[in-house]
């Protein structure tokens, strides 16, 4: 019911294959305990109108942060993921003291509830997707190799300025998760979603849900090597696909200084001059080239269904290069596993990362798990 509201309870009997005496009394509950509220009634066939349902989107609230390369970004929705407020800070690329992501986040957790009035308790949770590693065990810990944060108990930091609900996960993750709950992954089963910033994840969709691997580092795409001995990663090895086609790397090819600037308004810069740089138009050509040789070898590796392209550094790119971005890819796949893959545009922007963090305490709500 919760992707495909409104339904009436002869559609939800059809699609669950309770009977309509079942239905009638998990609805009956569910109203009672203020999650499913009558939404109007519409024509039936010969029938009595039918009364439809919906989600009350006031039954509780969720808080997404994305803890992003260049900013912190936090964002307060209703059930229904309508945004209601959003707080965001910016971050040095260069720098990413521990103390101070922590501060910002709970800098943007404390606005979005001031700026939307809600009281804390009737939020259900707050999501963080973070880029790194994030080891879910009795105490969550957080690996960020090109930060230089190793084994960081993010978690009990924010409890110092916090009582909500926290549950955390890889940003690339959260905007996989984002885009299969509502965006361009809707319908598949075996997807890859590509996060590309100022670095570069993805996020594995095996079977309809997100794949973590042994230790939930699954999918560290960006880090895989595309050049034998080839250009100095942030991670610290060489040849990685971060560093031919994550913004930072990007930016560094093309000769522009990044230290302090807006990334964002740098790249844009840099495909706008590539109607009139000979070298910018190069920097792009080649970017395409590597970015679908790595998408193939997520296609040769995964064969999924689907690969789309996200963040907002991927954003950016793909308006402009997804012809050649396919055409690399398709030169450097097996023809077979090619033909069964669409690559294509995130659909939610260059904040899914937040929507998809906000998934978290909301996918606990819906699989009835406690607070």
């Amino acid at each position: 019911m919760y992707f495909s509201r409104p339904l009436s309870r002869h559609e939800l009997s059809v699609a669950t294959g309770l009977s309509p005496a079942s239905v009638t009394n998990v609805i009956r509950e569910l109203r009672d305990e203020g999650i499913v509220i009558e939404a109007g009634s519409v024509d039936s066939d010969g029938g009595r109108p039918r009364v439809m349902l919906d989600i009350n989107a006031e039954h509780g609230y969720v808080i997404g942060a994305d803890v992003g390369e260049t900013r912190v970004r936090v964002e307060l929705f209703d059930l229904t993921m309508t945004e209601r407020a959003k707080a965001e800070y910016p971050l040095n690329p260069a720098s990413h003291d521990v103390d101070v992501v922590v501060s910002l986040i709970l800098s943007g957790l404390n606005a979005v509830l001031t700026d939307s009035a809600i009281d804390p308790a009737a939020v259900l949770g707050v999501g963080i997707g973070v880029p790194g590693i994030v080891e879910q065990g009795p105490e969550v810990l957080f690996h960020g190799q090109t930060y230089g944060w190793e084994a960081v108990p993010l978690e009990r930091l924010l409890r110092n300025g916090t009582d909500l609900p926290m549950r955390f996960e890889n940003c690339a993750k959260t905007m996989g998760q984002a885009e299969l709950w509502f965006g361009a992954g809707r319908g598949t089963r075996n997807a890859v979603v590509a996060l590309i910033g100022s670095g570069v994840g993805a996020s594995l969709i095996s079977g309809g849900t997100t794949y973590q691997g042994a230790t939930s580092s699954a999918a560290e795409w960006g880090h895989t090597v595309i050049v034998a001995d080839g250009r100095k990663c942030r991670c610290g090895s060489a040849g990685c696909l971060e560093a031919y086609v994550g913004a930072e790397a990007i930016l560094e090819r093309y000769g522009r200084s990044t230290a302090g600037l807006d990334e964002e308004s740098a790249l844009a810069a840099l495909i706008d001059a590539a109607g009139t740089s000979a070298l910018a138009a190069a920097i792009l050509e080649e970017t395409a080239g590597y970015l679908g040789a790595g998408i193939a070898n997520l296609i040769n590796l995964f064969n999924p269904e689907r690969v789309i392209i996200g963040g907002w550094a991927g954003l950016l790119l793909g308006r402009r290069l997804l012809p050649a971005i396919r055409e690399s890819a398709r030169k450097h796949s097996l023809r077979h596993p090619f033909a069964a893959t669409s690559i294509e545009l995130g659909q939610l922007g260059p904040d899914a990362v937040t929507l998809g963090a906000a998934t978290l305490p909301v996918e606990h709500f819906v699989n009835g798990a406690p607070r």
